[in-house]
């Protein structure tokens, strides 16, 4: 399998982290949607990081919906969604909101990095960042308490995803979301990096 999409991304990070926690083999093809968007056309038309191909030769797109097909189809024994249904719902609760703060986080480095300063809306700004704290305060309120992992033993997706994001959020905008308002979630991302598969996979 090939992994196409830079690891900057929360997107692809958590894609990447989650193959080799999976113990599933891929080569990683570090194309950046901005600079190397030819060639990631030539894989995937629709330039959309991360893209996974099959060994089939199928293309997928979308973290999400790559990850279930891995869970599903690919790796059921070495899922990483819970197989309780309670627990299950609860994961995609946790994924949800960590994948808002991905999204939030990506809208305002955008703003910021590409809109003229002068085109900057300072409401949808503040909306957003309002949106993007939310989702972490709610997060922080479920990682509380366990020194280790949300659903027993091992880090599960909603774990990896948790952690992927706050870091991506750290790398980029330390001033706006500070650890110290959500030590839970620092807690979680130092177990995570410690992680051999997170090593493996270093956001730059």
């Amino acid at each position: 399998m090939r992994l196409i999409g830079m690891l900057d991304s929360p997107y692809v990070r958590r894609v990447a982290i989650s193959m080799r926690m999976m113990e599933l083999p891929f080569a990683h093809e570090p194309l950046s949607v901005f600079r190397d968007s030819d060639a990631f056309a030539s894989v995937n038309p629709a330039v959309k990081a991360p893209t996974l191909v099959m060994d089939d030769g199928t293309v997928l797109l979308d973290s999400t919906l790559i990850l279930e097909v891995l869970d599903r189809a690919v790796a059921p024994d070495r899922r990483l969604a819970p197989n309780a249904t309670a627990d299950f719902h609860l994961s995609q609760r946790l994924i949800g909101l960590a994948l808002v703060a991905c999204e939030k986080s990506v809208q305002i480095v955008y703003e910021r990095n590409l809109r003229p300063a002068e085109k900057q809306h300072q409401p949808w700004l503040d909306r957003v960042e309002g949106q993007l704290l939310a989702a972490y305060d709610l997060l922080e309120a479920e990682f509380a308490g366990p020194d280790g992992w949300r659903f027993g033993g091992r880090p599960m997706q909603a774990d990896v995803t948790a952690a992927v994001a706050w870091r991506f959020t750290q790398s980029v905008l330390a001033d706006r979301v500070p650890p110290g308002r959500h030590p839970n979630l620092r807690d979680l991302s130092g177990r995570a990096e410690a992680l051999p598969a997170f090593v493996a996979c270093p956001i730059a």
